[in-house]
């Protein structure tokens, strides 16, 4: 898993350069293109600008994903720009004018700055997409107008910045600014999920985010200008694609450019953030023990939010939702007369059942694909700080941050559960015992952060176990 890990990350540093070395090493050379080409060329762009907002705009719309929505909006104003752009090409359908280069250079800034207006809540929520979508239709229409016209007057739109002059700079300065954020949310996004479409997404907002400085820092004279068209091309392509395949499958709404994914999502839909592989085990989990299996999501669950409390970073909280769900798996070899047993064990079963943590350990090492630190965590889960757990006894210093949370969390869900040998215990009376060993048998931090978490809930059914 961590050599696999370097390859993405040390290929996606690769694409992520690419085009900075590029336009570094080629982009001042001078070339002479016919405008034929920048028309064709820009039309290839604005299709799939075009194709890229349908896609999410529809997607969004029909599962009232607010940012979906305006993440569409944003492909549907670079579309109309880009249209705007090509059909201004001097030399081709008209003569020389200020909309090739205003549009040029408007494109790419506006389209970020839509695109991170995804941080605004409001404009994320089901009701915002109604208003969203006439607004998009309004815009679009505005802007083909005003360009159209534009067109015919040229002195109606001023002239682009000129390169690498002062507003120029300043422009770069505001576009680079929006896609920093936006290469940001799909970065944490990637770090949690670990799926090659994250990684992809933050990878075509650096593309566009350099085909932003070729548009503005260079003329059409240079060969960095025409090299920043194809960056545009490409960025809009490798961003929009797999948004709208995240929005097509509908198990998960669109995350990389939102950037608020949170371990609870993980523990939620498993299979879209985690893997099929999770979800085949905990089918399997299933099978064999209905109450274990629910038990593992309550933790995992507890465990990702006591985590997020404590400001755990994104791979840590991607383990503790991995480390939270699985951490029982050992039990699919317990036989069934003992796992699921109303009456006390003997000594002997008593054993079996202990040997859980390091069964599951086993099974997860064989299958392959965990980290180091999710095998701890379900290994050690049942471990203590004064060295009463099991199974190695291990003592304080020996435990992580982790391990403590889980163990924490742990023993909560299973006090506050109804068994057939036993009633559930309330809220209070499960911490009032974590409280009473807090510091000596449970991590004292973990415990105070799980009361925060619980305090703070409103949904006092997840508090409860069924």
């Amino acid at each position: 898993m961590a050599n696999r890990s370097v390859r993405v990350l040390g290929a996606a540093a690769f694409v992520a350069v690419f085009p900075v070395a590029l336009l570094h090493f080629v982009g001042g050379q001078t070339v002479a293109i016919d405008g034929w080409i920048h028309f064709v060329g820009v039309a290839l762009g604005a299709g799939v600008a075009t194709g890229s907002a349908v896609a999410l705009t529809v997607a969004g719309a029909r599962l009232r994903d607010g940012h979906a929505v305006l993440v569409g909006c944003a492909f549907s104003v670079m579309a109309a720009l880009l249209c705007l752009h090509g059909l201004a090409t001097p030399g081709v359908l008209v003569g020389t004018n200020g909309v090739v280069s205003f549009t040029g250079a408007a494109t790419l800034p506006v389209g970020g700055a839509i695109l991170a207006l995804g941080v605004v809540p409001a404009l994320r929520r089901p009701a915002a997409v109604g208003p969203l979508l006439w607004l998009l239709a309004g815009g679009v229409v505005l802007i083909l107008v005003l360009g159209l016209a534009a067109i015919a007057e040229p002195g109606l739109v001023p002239p682009g910045p000129e390169p690498r002059s002062l507003l120029a700079w300043l422009v770069l300065a505001a576009g680079t600014g929006f896609y920093a954020v936006l290469v940001w949310r799909a970065a944490r996004t990637f770090r949690l999920t670990r799926r090659w479409s994250d990684i992809l997404v933050a990878l075509g907002i650096v593309w566009l985010a350099v085909a932003l400085a070729a548009a503005l820092l260079l003329d059409s004279r240079q060969l960095g200008w025409w090299l920043g068209h194809v960056f545009q091309v490409i960025g809009i392509a490798i961003v929009g694609i797999p948004v709208a395949l995240d929005l097509r499958r509908g198990a998960a709404r669109s995350r990389p450019l939102l950037g608020d994914l949170r371990g609870a999502d993980l523990v939620a839909e498993e299979e879209a953030f985690l893997g099929s592989h999770v979800r085949a085990l905990l089918v399997d989990l299933a099978d064999k023990d209905t109450y274990t299996e629910e038990h593992t999501r309550r933790v995992a669950l507890r465990a990702v939010q006591v985590g997020d409390e404590l400001g755990l970073a994104a791979e840590r909280l991607r383990d503790l939702a991995l480390g939270g769900l699985l951490h029982d798996i050992g039990k699919l070899s317990i036989p069934d007369e003992i796992l699921k047993r109303p009456g006390p064990l003997s000594q002997r079963e008593f054993e079996l059942v202990e040997e859980h943590p390091e069964r599951g350990k086993r099974l997860l090492r064989e299958l392959g694909g965990f980290s180091e630190n999710v095998l701890r965590l379900v290994h050690d889960h049942h471990e203590r700080l004064d060295g009463s757990g099991y199974p190695q006894g291990l003592g304080r210093s020996e435990l992580d941050l982790d391990t403590r949370i889980l163990s924490a969390c742990d023993v909560y869900d299973a006090l506050r559960s109804r068994r057939v040998y036993r009633a559930a215990w309330t809220h209070e009376e499960a911490m009032r015992l974590l409280r009473g060993s807090a510091g000596t048998i449970f991590d004292a931090r973990s415990v105070d952060a799980l009361e925060r978490v619980l305090a703070r809930e409103r949904d006092d059914q997840l508090a409860i176990a069924v």
